[in-house]
C-alpha cells in the first residue's frame, strides 16, 4: 500500500504489509523485488472523482488517469515476467460497473475505468499462451469504503454553479437500497482467483447486477 502507517491490518506469518506507490515505477520495481513469485496479481488501487468536466481540474484528470489507468498496466507489466516463467497466474484488475451504463457526473472516473476494461480484455488474449487468466471485477458503489470519503477533495470545485441544479437530482436519484458491500468485491475477487472457468467479467453487489441487466 502506498502508506503503510495506514494500514488496517497488522503483519503476521501469514501477512507482508510492502510499500508500494502504483503513479511511481520505482515503487513498483521495489515491490516486485520484495514481493518474490506470487499466483494472484489484484490490481484494486484507484482513485474517484464526481462531478461535471468542467469543473474538474486538468490536474484531476491526470491523477485519476495516473493511477487507474498508468498504475493498473505498470504494475501487472512489472509482475509479468514471474508469471511467465512460472507458467502460471491470475490476475484481477478492479473496474466498475458504472462502465455498463452512462452515468451522469462521473465522465473522466468513467473513461479511466473503461480503459481498464479494454486494456484487461486484450491483454486476457494476450497471456492465455503462458497460462495466465485475466479476470475483470466489476463492483457497484460501495459507501461503506474510504474510497467516497477519499475521493472528496477532489470535488471540491467539480460541480460549478450552473451544474448544481442538475447535480442535485442526480443525487436525489441514487438507490441507496442496492448498494455493493465490500463481502461482495471479496467474493468476486476470491472467484476469479480460485475458479478457472470463471468469466472474463465477474459483477460484484447488487446494484452493479442491476446497471448489467439495465443494459442488456
Amino acid at each position: 500500500m502506498r502508506n503503510t502507517a495506514d494500514s488496517l491490518l497488522q503483519e503476521s506469518e501469514r501477512l507482508r504489509i510492502l510499500p508500494l506507490d502504483v503513479s511511481d515505477i520505482s515503487s513498483i520495481e521495489r515491490a516486485v523485488d520484495l514481493a518474490g513469485p506470487i499466483d494472484v496479481l489484484v490490481n484494486n488501487a484507484g482513485i474517484g472523482v464526481m462531478g461535471a468536466l468542467e469543473g474538474t481540474t486538468t490536474n484531476t484528470i491526470h491523477d485519476v488517469f495516473a493511477v487507474n489507468v498508468l498504475g493498473t498496466i505498470n504494475v501487472t507489466k512489472a509482475f509479468l515476467p514471474l508469471f511467465r516463467a512460472q507458467k502460471s497466474g491470475v490476475i484481477i484488475n478492479v473496474s466498475s460497473s458504472i462502465t455498463l451504463v452512462p452515468l451522469a457526473l462521473l465522465s473522466v472516473y468513467t473513461a479511466s475505468k473503461a480503459a481498464i476494461n479494454a486494456f484487461t480484455e486484450s491483454l486476457a488474449i494476450e497471456l492465455e499462451q503462458f497460462n495466465i487468466r485475466v479476470n475483470l471485477v466489476l463492483p457497484g458503489r460501495a459507501p461503506a469504503t474510504r474510497f467516497g470519503e477519499n475521493s472528496k477533495p477532489r470535488m471540491a470545485t467539480a460541480i460549478p454553479q450552473p451544474y448544481a441544479v442538475f447535480a442535485q437530482s442526480v443525487f436525489k436519484g441514487r438507490d441507496d437500497n442496492h448498494i455493493t458491500h465490500p463481502q461482495d468485491v471479496i467474493n468476486a475477487i476470491w472467484q476469479a482467483a480460485n475458479n478457472s472457468s470463471s468469466p472474463l467479467k465477474i459483477l460484484a453487489g447488487e446494484d452493479a447486477k442491476a446497471l448489467a441487466h439495465s443494459s442488456n
